[in-house]
């Protein structure tokens, strides 16, 4: 897509008389962008028809001529959407490519239409479209999978299983609650998108290429049919920069990094060692030479993706690092990493909101690793402090000494006699055996956010109202 402020001259490339011989074979090849941005074509379609009507409404063209190039964009429109519509290398872009067949189907009126506008803004004013158009896709999908999260965290508010740190055994939690902690990061990642859709609502056309253009053109006219807010109010801006799809890749690069962390979850938790989930065949893959191998692939797949998307997101933040104002060819290499981010997130959020969805969650399994590695050792130490009245430093101590001892004994703190607990402080009573257990332990955090399944479901019904 070229800095190009001149009317189409009926020669192949369309540069019009300046350049009077074509290019040669490596400039085409590295010049032409039809291969990747052809994918814009609806946007780019929408945006002519509304800058011809604004035309037309201002007296900068005819009706007459912007019903033929409105009526031949719609041609076109309906070609490309039927596969009978020849891209051409030789032509560039999407934006030449259109020219030049919407010349072919009326004639002289197709000449007319890129009046009072560049490739630069109009390019800037595609890409936006499809850009906001993917966002408003992504909040979608996100709303989706938090609802996923939502019925299975209202399924498994009471389900107990080993909350970790460090992937070490740290306090018993709920598996909704666990759940609940993605329906807070798929939350924010949605209002992040919601933010970036507002950002990039303004509308690039008529800022040309770089400086406005004299023709009385009607901006806000142009912004209220495309959809947004309102126009753009520097036009060096408007065309220079590429924040908004910048903005998009480090939004689908942190949602990925929460699709990536829960995969992983789901990778391990599906192992045998843990057991604590199981996927069915249509998310998991067999061995080419283990028969008794069940993979949980797509998990794998997206903790893949996210690193696709995280490199996309660098490219383009070094393809525009340097740039001077305003246009420079380089940000011609901006879509190829915005529509490959973007159909990896779409992938990765689909499969994410399906395994979900799918997977068999053993609670037996998760309940007897919930009381493994000693998880009710904080239960202790807080009992000492609410009812021995005890420094919580002090009580840290002795909870210390008693997991040592359980550890020494080979069981758990539960099974410790109350004879053993006496000896390392004599305040302890036989009512410590009511908070040693891991369905004490999660019903007892009912601090606004904690486990408790009763404060699980209060952040349900929350999530459940604004989803």
């Amino acid at each position: 897509m070229a800095d190009d402020t001149t009317d189409t001259k009926s020669s192949n490339q369309m540069w019009g008389g300046r350049f009077a011989s074509g290019p040669d074979a490596i400039m085409e090849e590295i010049n032409a962008s039809i291969g990747f941005d052809k994918k814009l074509f609806a946007q780019d379609i929408r945006g002519s028809i509304a800058h011809a009507t604004m035309l037309a409404h201002q007296g900068i063209i005819s009706t007459d001529d912007k019903d033929k190039i409105v009526h031949g964009l719609n041609t076109i429109l309906s070609e490309i959407e039927g596969g009978n519509f020849e891209f051409s290398r030789q032509l560039e872009d999407i934006h030449m490519n259109v020219e030049a067949r919407l010349a072919t189907l009326i004639g002289p009126a197709a000449g007319r239409l890129h009046t009072a506008r560049s490739r630069n803004d109009q390019v800037a004013l595609d890409f936006r479209l499809w850009v906001k158009e993917e966002l408003q896709k992504t909040e979608q999908m996100l709303t989706g999978l938090i609802a996923a999260f939502l019925d299975r965290a209202e399924e498994h508010a009471e389900s107990v299983m080993p909350g970790f740190t460090h992937l070490q055994t740290a306090q018993p939690v709920t598996f909704g609650h666990h759940c609940m902690a993605y329906v807070e990061m798929f939350g924010r990642d949605r209002s992040r998108v919601r933010h970036a859709i507002e950002h990039l609502d303004e509308s690039p056309i008529g800022a040309a290429a770089l400086a406005g253009t004299g023709y009385p053109i009607d901006r806000h006219m142009t912004a209220k049919a495309l959809g947004f807010r309102e126009p753009t109010r520097n036009s060096i801006d408007t065309v220079s920069d590429r924040d908004f799809a910048i903005e998009f890749l480090s939004i689908a690069a942190i949602a990925g990094m929460h699709l990536s962390r829960l995969a992983e979850e789901i990778v391990i938790w599906s192992t045998p060692q843990f057991g604590f989930v199981r996927l069915s065949d249509a998310f998991s893959t067999g061995s080419s030479i283990m028969p008794q191998k069940k993979n949980p692939d797509a998990a794998e797949l997206v903790r893949a993706k996210t690193g696709r998307i995280n490199g996309s997101l660098v490219a383009l933040l070094t393809i525009m690092k340097g740039l001077p104002l305003a246009y420079s060819k380089d940000m011609q290499e901006d879509k190829e990493q915005v529509f490959d981010a973007a159909e990896s997130l779409e992938l990765a959020i689909a499969a994410m909101t399906g395994m979900v969805r799918d997977m068999t969650v053993n609670t037996a399994r998760m309940k007897a690793a919930a009381g493994s590695g000693y998880s009710t050792a904080t239960d202790l130490a807080d009992w000492l402090v609410r009812e021995a009245g005890l420094p919580f430093r002090d009580a840290h101590h002795v909870t210390g000494r008693a997991v040592a001892l359980a550890e020494s004994n080979g069981c758990d703190l539960a099974e410790l006699p109350l004879s053993d607990l006496q000896a390392i402080h004599a305040a302890i009573t036989d009512k410590v055996y009511d908070v040693l257990t891991v369905e004490a332990s999660v019903a007892s955090r009912k601090s606004f956010g904690g486990t408790a399944p009763s404060e699980v479901r209060k952040q349900i019904a929350f999530w459940r109202a604004r989803n």
